[in-house]
């Protein structure tokens, strides 16, 4: 397409500007996923103490990494209570007595002894007790018969004993 250099606007009087060459720059591609700009690879994943998710590394954790047991202020108050071991001991036997996968759903009621309010209570501590699990290499959470990530899973799961 060609720009005629002497046509004006016939409203303004003015002529369009005219497109400016620029400098060709070479592409350059993205940096690799966690890479710093000084080339290395930050230091392995860990698991929250707490609820059993990844902690990824940040650089503000840079000088204390090695002390870095929680994901958040939330998950570092809450810590492991007892019963958040009851439940862990409950969801290791119902998966190793023979069943092929243990819902957490059922895990918080029987350890609230068939009171659904208090159910409703336990099941989020029952997730993070199953993902606490699968953190230590005992278990694994299956959705849908495919295992997936403990961290990222949303929605109904089951645990079941490591393969």
């Amino acid at each position: 397409m060609q720009i005629d250099r002497h046509a004006r606007d016939p409203i303004s009087g003015v002529s369009p500007p005219l497109p400016v060459a620029r400098p060709h720059q070479p592409e350059r591609s993205p940096p690799a996923w966690g890479r710093r700009d000084t080339g290395v690879m930050p230091p392995e994943p860990k698991t929250c103490r707490s609820c059993g998710r990844r902690i990824e590394w940040r650089k503000k954790w840079e000088r204390d990494w090695e002390q870095v047991q929680y994901c958040s202020t939330a998950c570092r108050r809450r810590g492991v209570v007892e019963v958040d071991v009851r439940l862990e001991a409950v969801l290791l036997e119902r998966i190793s007595r023979g069943r092929t996968a243990a819902d957490p759903a059922d895990v918080a009621l029987a350890v609230a002894d068939g009171d659904a309010a208090a159910a409703g209570k336990l099941a989020e501590p029952a997730r993070r007790a199953a993902r606490r699990l699968v953190a230590r290499g005992e278990a694994e959470i299956v959705q849908r018969g495919k295992v997936v990530d403990p961290s990222m899973v949303k929605g109904a799961f089951e645990v079941r004993r490591r393969r």
